[in-house]
């Protein structure tokens, strides 16, 4: 019995109208997947991080590498931040009377938030790019299939020092944005908005607090973790060639920018509740 031309029309238009189902749900599986293999790989490099050996000349030479040659790029963007913060929150205050608060939303704005966050998204553009980069380079190359045939676990030398160099440097790097941010409000607001400088810099040493500054440097470790895991990350599952390697650093940066801002709401509603 052979089937009417409406019976075939029907079943054609059944899977064509499941399809944009089916493709969510891919999306969907594909996501989880992914997520999981983000918290595999993770697992394994910071269980690396904690437990014997630990080349410790590998960990200063990444701790130069991520730290010192990124406090160019971190300074400058600090001072600029704190400058262009100081003439905006002058501008709002003004509209209330309220000049005089300049210094202390100023500091409270580098030292909690900005200060942390800006640090780690230009160290995902120059640090995750760059290490997504190196290990991209060395899986197309066969290099780390060399170090497994030595038995050495790229785990333990080649991922962990870098996580561990982005997890001790950060927060210095933030400590050092947060000093040369709150100096560029200053500058503009003693050069430019006519404010004392002795008593704004008395107003924003009164107004911050330990738990300011511990809140950034919290956030600062957490951050520095993340850029490197996503760099390590991309750069491991990267293949094909020179396009591989350059798809790996860009899927690292953006990775990294986004879990930064992401877990920087978490952290900050964390640290709301418990009055940090």
């Amino acid at each position: 019995m052979t089937a009417t031309p409406d019976v075939i029309s029907a079943r054609q238009r059944g899977p064509i109208l499941l399809r944009p189902f089916a493709m969510i749900g891919q999306t969907v599986i594909g996501a989880f997947r992914e997520v999981g293999r983000i918290a595999v790989f993770s697992g394994g490099v910071l269980a690396a991080c904690v437990t014997p050996v630990i080349y410790l000349r590998e960990v200063l030479r990444q701790c130069m590498k991520v730290g010192f040659y990124s406090l160019p790029v971190v300074g400058l963007t600090a001072v600029f931040i704190g400058a262009a913060l100081a003439l905006n929150i002058y501008t709002g205050g003004s509209r209330f009377n309220a000049e005089q608060f300049v210094p202390n939303i100023v500091v409270l704005g580098i030292t909690r938030e900005l200060g942390p966050v800006l640090a780690g998204l230009m160290l995902a553009g120059r640090v995750s790019a760059g290490i997504a980069a190196e290990i991209g380079a060395m899986r197309v190359t066969e290099q780390i299939d060399a170090l497994l045939t030595l038995s050495a676990k790229p785990e333990r030398y080649l991922y962990a020092p870098r996580v561990i160099a982005g997890i001790l440097t950060l927060p210095i790097l933030v400590l050092i944005a947060d000093i040369i941010g709150v100096l560029g409000g200053y500058l503009v607001a003693v050069g430019a908005l006519d404010f004392n400088g002795s008593l704004y810099l008395k107003n924003s040493w009164a107004f911050v607090t330990g738990n300011d500054i511990w809140s950034g440097v919290i956030k600062a470790a957490v951050f520095g973790g993340i850029i490197s895991l996503m760099g390590c990350y991309q750069g491991d599952r990267s293949k094909g060639g020179a396009g591989g390697v350059g798809r790996a650093a860009t899927l690292a940066v953006v990775g990294a920018a986004v879990l930064i801002l992401a877990s920087n709401y978490i952290l900050t509603s964390i640290f709301v509740r418990i009055g940090l």
